[in-house]
């Protein structure tokens, strides 16, 4: 355990890794969502595309869970029930389509699906209509191609949710209570894929400590009063993060 330990903190491009990860858990921690849009840009850029996605649902096995308690009783689990079921159904779809991507065009796709993404998020566009059970299904099923295929399963959930005049709390806990239970079945579904690479597991669950640490430090500081402050800064990390995975800073 000593030497794969060792093994795990000589990777190439540890500290970026650490660096993202402790962003990712205060901007986690704070708003419910955006970890993985940080994560993964870095991640995608030392790790190959199955690493990378190994890495992010490994190091968020532990972090948000301080915060799911307050999460569950703020939040709509009904809701999560009916998104899960569509994840699950592509998730093994969208894991198919990773294992036959070639590495320099992932890290393109996705960096720019977060940078469209946060375009979209930006314009501040609400949707007014009602939120029916067949719309969150198919959002679910969006997210589990997405979770699969690149490692973030948040984009069509958070439009969902974001574009909708729910209260920010519940939008929140939504949020936190849906990605929790993505990584909850990505990990089975990796592990019966034949994809799980057990280094890239441990170098996750290493990462997850001061993961943790920072999604306590991010909920301490929520504040609805001051949302639209941290969410210019959170979109600012995003769009860096976004711009740090671009293939042009390989090599």
């Amino acid at each position: 355990m000593l030497d794969a330990i060792q093994s795990a903190l000589q990777t190439e491009g540890l500290i970026w890794l650490i660096i993202a990860v402790l962003v990712a858990g205060v901007v986690r921690g704070f708003s419910g969502f955006g970890s993985a849009m940080i994560i993964m840009p870095v991640a995608s850029s030392v790790l190959s595309p199955v690493e990378a996605v190994i890495f992010l649902v490994s190091a968020e096995v532990l972090g948000p869970l301080p915060n799911l308690p307050n999460s569950y009783r703020n939040g709509a689990p009904r809701d999560i029930g009916l998104l899960i079921l569509g994840a699950a159904l592509m998730l093994p779809v969208g894991l198919w389509c990773l294992s036959i991507m070639e590495p320099t065009a992932f890290g393109w796709l996705i960096s720019g699906i977060i940078l469209a993404l946060l375009v979209l998020m930006m314009t501040g566009w609400r949707y007014r209509g009602v939120l029916t059970r067949p719309i969150k299904f198919i959002t679910g099923c969006l997210s589990g191609f997405m979770t699969g295929f690149a490692g973030i399963p948040g984009p069509p959930v958070i439009m969902l949710y974001m574009a909708s005049t729910l209260p920010v709390k519940m939008i929140r806990a939504n949020f936190n209570m849906y990605l929790v239970a993505v990584d909850v079945i990505l990990f089975p579904t990796l592990w019966l894929t034949g994809q799980l690479q057990w280094s890239i597991v441990l170098l996750g669950l290493l990462a997850g400590i001061p993961y943790l640490a920072a999604n306590v430090v991010g909920a301490r500081l929520f504040n609805p009063d001051a949302e639209r402050f941290f969410r210019l800064v959170a979109y600012g990390v995003i769009a860096a993060a976004a711009l740090l995975g671009l293939p042009i800073w390989k090599g």
